[in-house]
Order: C-alpha cells, then structure tokens, then sequence
C-alpha cells in the first residue's frame, strides 16, 4: 500500500515512475535486497515492515529528453511512538538515516500542502541539528542556508 501512496499524487497529474518506491538495504550488505520491498510487486507476509529493517524511499520523476528528478534516502523501521496501545497491533515509523538537504530552488511552494512543507521543515531541521555539531566555518553557514524553513 505504500507504494501506491507514494504514487498517488504523481498519478494524479497523469504521471508515473518505472522504478520501485523502495526496498531493503544491507541485510546481507547488499544494495537492492528484501525481504521488504516498495513497489507494483504484490507482497506476500514474508513481505512485511519489521523493526530494524533498513529501506530506501527512492520516488522519482524522469521526463525523456528533458530532466529528472529523484530524492533517495535511507530510513530505519522503528515501532511508532503511540499514545496509547493499539487493538490492532504494532505499528511503525521511519527513522531517517541520509541526513542530507533537500535541494529546494526548484521548489514551487504554491503546489505543496501545509503538511507536505511542514514535513520538509521538520526534515531539514533534524539534518541541522545532527550534523551542525560536526562542521563549522563555511561548511555549516552552508547547512545552515541549506536547511532553512520553506
């Protein structure tokens, strides 16, 4: 069902990406590597999230003889932090790993909801607080401009 969430604002402007959303990294240091997987494939139970598990969230948009665009990071399956306990079971979050910025000049605001720019700014704001602390000088006036809010 992920993978068809990811999709679903792309489908809705008539366009599609021929790639998988994700999959599993590293479980026996390989790159593209399951069990878990994001993507068309109909999954099967050997298929499921499980915490610890590390997966790439890979969407992309690639128009032929004009340009692309792909944002790639890392995440780790972690339980989600609930409120209370759920009847229907564990639930999950991701955790990001790829602490990079997101390259915002091609951005066009007017088409992202609240919650989208407020996800961007959440994320930008923890790859500054964890990597301002290991730069300084240049390097962290350009993280610092890098990471601004929207």
């Amino acid at each position: 069902m992920l993978d068809a969430i990811a999709r679903a604002p792309l489908w809705a402007e008539g366009l599609e990406f021929g790639h998988g959303t994700g999959h599993g990294v590293g479980y026996f240091l390989n790159v593209h590597e399951g069990p878990q997987s994001i993507s068309k494939a109909i999954p099967d139970a050997t298929m499921a999230m499980e915490p610890g598990m590390i997966t790439s969230i890979e969407p992309g948009l690639y128009r032929p003889g004009r340009w692309g665009v792909r944002i790639e990071n890392l995440v780790m399956n972690v339980p989600a932090a609930l409120d209370a306990p759920s009847e229907f079971g564990e639930f999950l979050d991701f955790e990001t790993l790829t602490l990079c910025p997101i390259d915002t000049h091609c951005i066009d605001r007017s088409l992202l909801r609240d919650d989208e720019v407020a996800w961007l700014d959440r994320y930008h704001a923890t790859v500054r607080e964890r990597l301002a602390p290991r730069v300084d000088g240049a390097a962290l006036a350009w993280l610092v401009a890098h990471t601004a809010p929207l």
